[in-house]
């Protein structure tokens, strides 16, 4: 697999997942109008009676310096004590912090672990990022048949960053066979949701495919439909 995506996948990562909805309704209602204190008093609350949601969601306002002085280790705090409590969200981020070092010490280990945990749960996006720990071997030994596992998952959800890699291991027969046709298609799906790395590897893949094999990836490409969460 490209350089690209393992970049473009650090770059994705900054990012933390947004805030959590379930159960806290007044707090995500001041935050959707930027009363951000209100909200913090709000999940700050719940938060230290033991609610996952709301650790969560008070991990999120550190790490954004909403109402609060950004604070890496207060959010990964608030973030890990929500991620024992099985909130996927909040794992994924544990994963996340780990893989950038962002609030405590980078161990690519502890990255798959909750990569790991969070994707087992169904989060396309920790999916994502244990598919790419296999692929390069971070934190975990390389192994392309899980990569393609966990991308799958992750791109049959939907997610366009697993359906170029997916798209990738199949042009290349990494972790699959070789098939051009599946791959074709899954760049495709990735190129209508703006990744314009994905086009180019398309277009590039097409020129060596025959008009029938184009069609036919085409055709799967169309009729292709969105799975839930595995």
């Amino acid at each position: 697999m490209t350089r690209f995506i393992f970049l473009l996948f650090i770059a994705v990562l900054v990012g933390f997942a947004a805030l959590a909805h379930a159960g806290l309704d007044d707090g995500k209602a001041a935050y959707d109008r930027g009363d951000y204190a209100t909200a913090y008093k709000l999940f700050k609350d719940l938060a230290e009676q033991g609610d996952a949601h709301a650790q969560f969601n008070l991990g999120v306002m550190y790490d954004e310096a909403k109402s609060v002085t950004q604070d890496y280790a207060e959010a990964l705090k608030w973030f890990r004590k929500a991620a024992e409590q099985g909130d996927a969200k909040a794992r994924y981020n544990l994963a996340v912090a780990y893989f950038k070092g962002r609030g405590v010490s980078q161990n690519y280990a502890e990255a798959v672990n909750w990569y790991r945990k969070a994707a087992e749960q169904g989060n396309a996006d920790a999916q994502f990022g244990l598919g790419v720990m296999y692929d390069f071997g971070a934190g975990v030994s390389k192994d392309y048949i899980q990569a393609v596992k966990w991308y799958r998952k992750a791109a049959e959800q939907g997610n366009a960053l697993s359906q170029y890699g997916m798209g990738e291991m199949y042009r290349d027969g990494h972790g699959v066979p070789q098939d051009f046709i599946l791959a074709h298609m899954w760049l495709n799906l990735a190129t209508a949701q703006g990744n314009p790395e994905a086009e180019k590897m398309r277009d590039e893949l097409a020129e060596r495919m025959t008009p029938s094999q184009i069609a036919e990836a085409q055709r799967l490409a169309r009729e292709w439909k969105p799975k839930g969460p595995d």
